[in-house]
């Protein structure tokens, strides 16, 4: 009995002396403080330059849940354009479905003569003598903006058809004759604001040192919105032998306006067709923008001999039958000579005729007295 209350006595004592301290400051002072918090574990950013490309777990889900949501809201807006779409196609494929036959469209005769077409065209038979080609393709051109009106009234979907022209052939072909009328049935149809033609050659578009060039061809440009700019020569506005060439920048401002400002601007350029067909080929985007392409033939004696009739009637002048045969003589032998310029070349010659039959009257009647 003696030697178990011994062994107790002794057990009790050894765990006194592992027991932690009994007092409720130590207590709390011991196990209150995180051996892991201090200071110098926690994350201040460093001192490595390459800390601003670290970011933190939380911050790349969050943004990639934003760039989920945009994709997403992004898909949804899509997909409701389209639906838009259908559905407004869908409208129009029952609206012309349920339309009668009757519905009036207007006829084509209203819109050539109402609106001045035809007068146009009249025009251009009674001011251009021959040229077949040429007047059955601004036919072709009027056609087309005629047809395009008529499926407007009627509510089909339309756009404005390419209206840029390339003009090729020889000086005196008429080319400046057929912008003008170009532009005048374009205001008629409603197609450009007031239908005038501006001119430009090189000089007008081109400048002499850097930052000139570019005031310059707007404001040509700016000269011809509304209506038509017709480029004479247009292949001398670039050079390939001189890479510094300024007309490449005018070139480049024509292109620009050539595609965005189709519905109040109709550029023409015009030129001989193997030169033109040459600038055509440094240049192909002034190619693919112009849809239509018209060649001038040379005019015949017989056309050329008209034409000076057609002068003759205009200035209210009468040509004897028996100056008609010497007249066709010289216009023969003048169309093998260099630098022949057709129509130009008859007017040449119509005023020096009348220079002449004035010389005579005043001779005549002031000097004689007769």
């Amino acid at each position: 009995m003696k030697f178990t209350a011994a062994i107790s006595t002794l057990l009790l004592a050894s765990a006194s002396a592992f027991a932690p301290a009994s007092t409720v400051g130590s207590s709390t002072a011991i196990y209150s403080a995180n051996p892991f918090a201090g200071p110098s574990l926690e994350y201040t950013g460093g001192s490595d330059p390459n800390n601003a490309n670290y970011v933190k777990l939380s911050d790349a889900l969050q943004e990639a849940d934003t760039e989920r949501r945009k994709a997403r809201e992004e898909a949804d807006q899509r997909e409701r354009a389209h639906e838009i779409r259908r559905e407004e196609r869908q409208k129009k494929i029952d609206y012309m479905n349920d339309m009668p036959d009757s519905q009036p469209a207007g006829t084509v005769d209203e819109f050539m003569f109402k609106e001045g077409v035809q007068d146009q065209l009249d025009k251009l038979d009674n001011d251009l003598v021959g040229l077949v080609p040429v007047k059955s393709r601004v036919k072709e051109i009027a056609a087309l903006l005629v047809l395009d009106k008529m499926r407007r009234k009627l509510g089909f979907e339309t756009s404005v058809p390419s209206l840029h022209m390339s003009f090729t052939g020889a000086p005196g072909t008429g080319k400046t004759t057929v912008a003008v009328r170009m532009g005048q049935i374009l205001a008629k149809m409603g197609y450009s604001r007031r239908g005038h033609v501006v001119l430009a050659t090189r000089d007008d578009l081109v400048g002499q040192y850097v930052g000139h060039t570019a005031p310059k061809t707007k404001e040509m440009i700016k000269k011809s919105m509304g209506g038509v700019l017709l480029v004479d020569e247009a292949y001398y506005l670039y050079n390939a032998g001189n890479d510094r060439d300024y007309g490449q920048e005018s070139i480049e401002i024509l292109l620009n306006v050539m595609e965005n400002n189709t519905d109040d601007l109709v550029v023409a350029v015009a030129g001989y067709k193997d030169l033109m067909d040459k600038f055509f080929s440094y240049i192909p985007g002034m190619m693919s923008r112009i849809g239509n392409h018209i060649d001038f033939p040379n005019y015949s004696a017989d056309e050329l001999v008209e034409i000076s009739n057609v002068m003759a009637r205009d200035l209210e002048y009468d040509i004897d039958a028996d100056a008609y045969p010497v007249f066709y003589d010289y216009i023969s032998r003048r169309m093998e000579l260099p630098f022949f310029s057709n129509a130009r070349t008859v007017r040449n010659a119509m005023d020096r005729a009348r220079m002449n039959a004035a010389i005579r009257t005043f001779e005549r009647f002031a000097i004689q007295g007769e």
